[in-house]
């Protein structure tokens, strides 16, 4: 699934502190840069368009500029100056290593474990990092609303090393139980990625507009590790489904620099022009 589009980055009002200050950033904006410093440079990463797509150009222009670049049209270590507007875009191609079939990128790059980090976004989660993308409602024949479906989701929950996830944060989204597995994060919790014999390591990283989640070690429930700048532990508790874990320490996520908010408007307006 998609995660965000560039329009939705251009589009969000700033964000309000506690106090009802204004930051002068968006939450999309905030959510990319924590998504892009979560990228190591050398890391293999398998990426989608929108702010996944944001975040890996941002990193690979800052701390990570050997970041190798990977989309499901086939592009190989591709390194995009501007953002494209759909996995088929021809920046990809025009500047990527090389280009292969898209069975080559599944059968070769993802499912035997070869991507460090994949992307993923949902329309809800559950507190194992478990996803879903396919439906909303009772019943798959008869829905409330039919979603796009897996399209590569399901191998990159899988088989990657790590997942980032990345979805606005309310009782919507965070849900007590999805209504369809589409991606396994954690199941219901430890052994459950390996009773179903799933290479990857499941859920690293889920970045909300709140703040950031980690799965706990032990019992793999996702945990409030890090609160954006303005956010209250309450804001957070409020947007979610359930008896929200957060952590002893909890820490504040850096605010924006200024290079990165350069960058990121940057390439924004780069897809804007494009699409107009």
């Amino acid at each position: 699934m998609t995660v965000g589009s560039n329009s939705d980055i251009a589009a969000v009002s700033a964000v309000s502190d506690v106090s009802g200050e204004k930051k002068p950033w968006n939450s999309n904006e905030m959510m990319t840069i924590a998504a892009s410093r979560t990228l190591k440079d050398g890391a293999i990463c398998f990426v989608g368009i929108g702010i996944p797509s944001t975040a890996a150009i941002l990193a690979k222009s800052s701390h990570a500029p050997n970041l190798f670049l990977i989309y499901e049209s086939g592009t190989v270590n591709t390194d995009p100056k501007r953002l494209p507007l759909s996995i088929g875009d021809g920046e990809l191609a025009n500047e990527a290593l090389s280009v292969v079939g898209m069975p080559e990128i599944f059968n070769y790059w993802l499912q035997p474990g070869h991507i460090d980090v994949g992307f993923l976004g949902a329309a809800q989660i559950d507190r194992f990092g478990n996803i879903n993308t396919t439906f909303i409602g009772n019943s798959y024949d008869d829905p409330k609303v039919r979603l796009p479906g897996a399209g590569g989701a399901t191998e990159i929950a899988g088989a990657c090393k790590e997942v980032i996830i990345i979805i606005k944060q309310s009782k919507r989204t965070f849900v007590e139980k999805i209504d369809f597995i589409t991606s396994f994060g954690f199941g219901d919790g430890p052994g459950s990625r390996e009773k179903h014999g799933l290479i990857g390591n499941g859920p690293k990283y889920v970045i909300t507009d709140q703040g950031i989640l980690e799965p706990d070690p032990v019992t793999k429930e996702l945990v409030l590790v890090s609160l954006h700048p303005g956010v209250s532990v309450e804001s957070a508790i409020e947007n979610t489904g359930w008896d929200l874990k957060v952590a002893e320490n909890i820490l504040t996520t850096d605010e924006p620099k200024d290079f990165e908010l350069k960058k990121v408007r940057e390439l924004v307006a780069t897809s804007s022009k494009k699409s107009e």
